[in-house]
């Protein structure tokens, strides 16, 4: 079977059935060998039966969920290749011939554009047409270098067994996200094609909540992009405070009327230590997306991994907690001067703050260096006893020899036989 159409479906009564013979209508008009599956998420209407009536195979799929459905439908699906579609409606199937060329011509994904194709009035609100899908899509842009233009069209095509590689496993309205994310960043070919959305045939409310969706995405989107949520911002942290640091360490700085002072030297020392935790996690959490398989293979940080042994860390932390030491003990030996007395606080804390700044960052570089540690004995696999290669090379010579043995053996058994029948016809024409 080429296609495989899927429908999620909860309570779609009113335009199941439409869908559904729209889509076998268009099968039958262009002589392709295809299905409609109908992912139902536990409709109480009799979608069901609908569907069933009107052509469509109907999957039940028990985990609730936008990205459950599909994926029950999914994986249940026949087709070579497979259309996903909301079933209110709104998107015409009819319109899948394009989509399906692109895979034939070797596309993994492709995607429909509504904004290139498209909006009907009424179609879609106007918070998400104009703000919710042209920002979330932008920062998937941003974050993975992704060219998709409408991240969140729900009609789109892909080769089944390119999707089920991606390992995707978010339930949600999300699901639209992964996808694409994951197909970006697994390089797969994708490619779009202008849709049309047109306003869908249901009287209830949809299923879509703007808000709690929104974030979902929005959230997807920062988690899986570890050099956003943490790398960026730590940098700019980091190089914040160190810069307003070391100027303020050797006095008071003016900008204008404006004077910086020990104050802002204590809120440099809190950037400086929040930007290093930040960067310290944007490579934990790539570490552990690797392991897990969240993100693909990043040799940039299997470098710095390789490099940054238990050894190098614990040895980074006991020189920046040297460092700390060092300004704590000149902070005492100032404090001595003065007679273990009442001290200036714009010259003491210029000694105590970056001292306090050093020791905090320094014991959060031991800490990050067990960490990754431990997951490095997670990556670690024990070599195998003997080489994979020699012992498939042995099971073939093996299987040859008993081949060639049993050949030799019915050879033998046929000569034998031959033996008598020939005595006997001699004996005969004697």
């Amino acid at each position: 079977m080429e296609l495989s159409v899927v429908m999620p479906c909860l309570n779609e009564a009113e335009t199941v059935e439409t869908c559904v013979r729209k889509t076998i209508e268009f099968f039958e008009k262009n002589g392709i060998d295809g299905e409609v599956v109908i992912a139902d998420n536990g409709s109480t209407d009799g979608s069901q039966q609908l569907a069933r009536d009107a052509g469509a195979r109907v999957v039940p799929v028990l985990e609730k969920g936008y990205g459950n459905a599909l994926m029950g439908g999914i994986r249940a699906a026949q087709g070579k290749y497979v259309a996903m579609g909301d079933a209110d409606d709104s998107y015409d199937f009819a319109t899948l011939g394009p989509f399906l060329e692109e895979l034939r011509d070797g596309a993994d994904l492709v995607m429909g554009n509504r904004f290139q194709g498209g909006i009907a009035p009424g179609a879609m609100p106007a918070l998400h047409r104009y703000l919710g899908n042209p920002v979330l899509s932008f920062v998937g842009r941003l974050f993975f270098g992704s060219k998709i233009g409408d991240f969140h069209c729900g009609l789109r095509a892909f080769n089944k067994e390119s999707i089920l590689r991606l390992g995707l496993q978010t339930g949600g309205m999300e699901f639209a996200s992964e996808m694409v994310v994951k197909a970006t960043l697994a390089k797969y070919d994708i490619r779009e094609r202008p849709t049309t959305l047109s306003p869908d045939g249901r009287t209830r409310a949809p299923h879509l909540n703007t808000w709690r969706d929104g974030w979902r995405h929005l959230r997807f989107l920062m988690l899986y992009s570890p050099r956003w949520l943490f790398l960026i911002p730590g940098l700019i942290f980091m190089t914040v405070g160190l810069a307003a640091g070391i100027a303020l360490s050797f006095g008071p700085v003016r900008v204008g009327e404006i004077a910086f002072d020990v104050d802002t030297l204590v809120g440099a020392g809190a950037a400086l230590v929040i930007g290093f935790q930040a960067v310290l996690f944007a490579l934990l959490t790539k570490v552990y997306a690797m392991q897990e398989g969240f993100l693909p293979h990043d040799p940039r940080v299997k470098r710095i991994i390789d490099w940054w042994s238990l050894e190098r860390g614990l040895l980074l932390g006991g020189l920046l907690a040297v460092a700390g030491l060092g300004g704590l003990v000149a902070s005492l030996m100032h404090w001595q001067v003065n007679s273990f007395g009442e001290l200036d606080p714009r010259k003491s804390l210029r000694m105590v703050v970056p001292a306090a700044t050093a020791l905090v960052m320094s014991l959060q570089a031991i800490f990050a260096s067990l960490f990754v540690s431990i997951l490095g004995i997670r990556r670690r696999q024990h070599p195998p006893l003997s080489d994979p290669a020699e012992e498939a090379a042995g099971v073939v010579d093996a299987a040859a020899h008993r081949a060639a043995r049993e050949a030799e053996e019915s050879a033998a058994a046929a000569v034998l036989a031959a033996e008598p029948e020939a005595g006997a016809t001699a004996t005969t024409t004697e």
